[in-house]
């Protein structure tokens, strides 16, 4: 469903991503069987319905008017592997420590290359859609997972290939919308990316102090999940800050398309509502092996910012309008805090007194 693409990996690079590629191709499981008649209708279908889709997110969100409209793009899981490898390489350049020169660094590059194709494949069977602002603006819709979800969730196909685009052309929105969004999103991925070594060897040092401190925090009731929390005690202080920042900007982006989906409405999207409620649970559900993987990998953590990220919007159009909402576009500085996404008040109050 893609058009193969050549991928060249920058020397010195601490992952090998044709690596990563060719081992997340192998890896990723097989998507449905599809009769080719029905394959062909579902990529012209899905082709289409972005164009839709993004003039319903544009009415309702008021972003966007007068900017061009390019089309979607309808891949495969292996295609999605490549195009999602270009990414992260292109958002990662220069950010991660250089790998070593000689047999050592091919050693290490390679081994950080399968171990990125292992969680890609991972991803590659779940992954609906995506907006990659760093990869060229591409907005990418995974076809065989978006009739995998649909048959599994017993949906109608037309309403819930819809409601899938409405959340990627929102994401595309932010970014075309928002010029400032892209480059300061790259830059605190890159600055939080480049002090790992730094907090790592930090925290070693400290060691014992971080034991007693995510035991103490596992003892309180409304402690994170275990992941995050030890993440966050392994960083230093500056970086936790960045750490802060991404994880606001990552919960408003994620939780906004949520909210649009669901708020364009029935008379886009006819069931949205049984669509809302199937795939909640299809979100928490899965095997015990499957549920580890997706905390290992921060899954899990992702879908609770959907929902926070979605009260969030909710709570700010309710009491400001959309016009209203929309302030937080207007700068780095407008952007909530960490804090504010489970307390919209005080952003209301800190952004418009």
């Amino acid at each position: 469903m893609e058009a193969a693409t050549e991928f060249r990996r920058g020397a010195g690079s601490p992952v090998d991503w044709s690596l990563a590629i060719s081992t997340g191709q192998r890896l990723v499981r097989r998507g449905p069987d599809v009769p080719m008649a029905e394959a062909e209708a579902t990529v012209r279908q899905l082709r289409d319905a972005t164009d839709v889709a993004e003039g319903h997110v544009r009415d309702l969100t008021g972003l966007g008017h007068g900017l061009p409209l390019p089309p979607g793009e309808v891949v495969d899981r292996p295609g999605w592997i490549r195009a999602a490898a270009e990414g992260l390489e292109v958002l990662t350049e220069g950010a991660l420590p250089r790998s070593y020169s000689g047999p050592v660094g091919a050693v290490m590059s390679g081994s950080a290359g399968v171990q990125a194709g292992m969680v890609l494949a991972f991803l590659g069977s779940r992954v609906l859609g995506q907006y990659d602002p760093f990869n060229d603006g591409r907005l990418l819709l995974v076809a065989p997972n978006i009739i995998g979800a649909q048959r599994a969730l017993d949906v109608p196909a037309g309403d819930f290939r819809m409601w899938v685009c409405l959340h990627e052309c929102t994401h595309r929105l932010q970014f075309t919308a928002v010029p400032w969004l892209k480059e300061y999103f790259s830059g605190q991925v890159r600055k939080f990316l480049s002090g790992m070594d730094d907090s790592a060897a930090s925290a070693l040092n400290r060691f014992p102090d971080v034991i007693k401190e995510a035991r103490r925090r596992s003892l309180e009731p409304d402690a994170s999940s275990g992941p995050v929390t030890l993440m966050e005690l392994l960083q230093s202080a500056e970086q936790r800050e960045v750490f802060d920042r991404l994880i606001a900007l990552s919960t408003l982006l994620e939780g906004h398309a949520d909210f649009v989906m669901d708020a364009v409405g029935p008379s886009v999207v006819p069931t949205v509502d049984v669509i809302r409620s199937r795939f909640t649970e299809r979100r928490r559900g899965g095997g015990l092996l499957d549920r580890v993987l997706r905390t290992l990998l921060g899954v899990d953590a992702k879908v609770k910012q959907y929902a926070a990220g979605a009260k969030f919007t909710k709570h700010v159009v309710d009491r400001a309008g959309m016009d209203g909402f929309n302030a937080v576009w207007t700068s780095a500085e407008t952007l909530p805090l960490r804090s504010e996404i489970t307390d919209p008040d005080a952003w209301l109050r800190r952004v418009q007194p």
